[in-house]
């Protein structure tokens, strides 16, 4: 465990996790808004958590979201060092998880982890326009937009920011 909120805790992925993934990014929905192909297989998805250098490049990732009630990996939330050399807030959640607040929590534990722990001083996000739950996610946290800007093979999106 990284870290913790009250209904989650947050751990690096672990090869356990590959199917998870491969089911999360196998919904249509989930990954409409994010420019991700989904995975060719579990396969591909245990390669891609055996090659995710993150952790060790950076000291942080995308980490799993383990809810602590019944210890179900019900998605990822986490930071990435992004190709524009900022650091990035993210998310994605199993659509049955949508509408319970999850995101919202998992992303607020994720800035105060940045905050504290990792001392950062700010964190960008970026979301499709078309993306309402997860830009309402973005401004309960105090993100600010930015701008609208191309990204992850998104035309249209925002680019917000928080200064913590």
């Amino acid at each position: 465990m990284i870290f913790e909120s009250d209904r989650f805790y947050f751990r690096d992925f672990q090869i356990k996790d590959a199917e998870a993934l491969f089911n999360l990014n196998a919904d249509s929905d989930v990954i409409k808004y994010t420019g991700d192909p989904p995975f060719e297989s579990i396969d591909k998805a245990r390669k891609f958590i055996q090659e995710y250098d993150h952790y060790k490049n950076f000291g942080f990732g995308r980490w799993a979201v383990i809810r602590k009630q019944d210890d179900s990996f019900i998605g990822w939330c986490g930071l990435k060092h992004n190709e524009e050399d900022e650091i990035d807030l993210g998310f994605r959640f199993f659509k049955s998880e949508w509408g319970k607040g999850y995101a919202t929590e998992s992303a607020k534990a994720c800035v105060l982890y940045a905050k504290e722990v990792l001392k950062m001083d700010q964190i960008i996000a970026r979301a499709a326009i078309k993306n309402g739950a997860s830009i309402r996610v973005l401004e309960k946290l105090g993100f600010e937009f930015q701008e609208k800007r191309a990204c992850h093979g998104i035309e249209d999106a925002y680019r917000y920011i928080l200064k913590i």
